[in-house]
């Protein structure tokens, strides 16, 4: 159940890192929340899925494209 919802959690952060990035055309956020609603289906560890989620949600603040 905390997989499920962890899952969640990352695509709705996602879709909005896509739609920021697709608006103000910059290239790191539309690919980290592509992969932030993808990741979840092929990681199945709850442990995992934070970190991943994480590093995710971190790169287009330290990326400057």
């Amino acid at each position: 159940m905390n997989e499920l919802f962890a899952g969640l959690v990352a695509g709705v952060f996602g879709m909005a890192y896509f739609v920021y990035g697709k608006r103000q055309t910059k290239i790191a956020p539309m690919v980290c929340g592509v992969a932030l609603c993808i990741y979840p289906y092929f990681v199945g560890s709850l442990v995992w899925l934070c970190v991943i989620g994480a590093v995710l949600l971190v790169v287009p603040f330290v990326t400057d494209f």
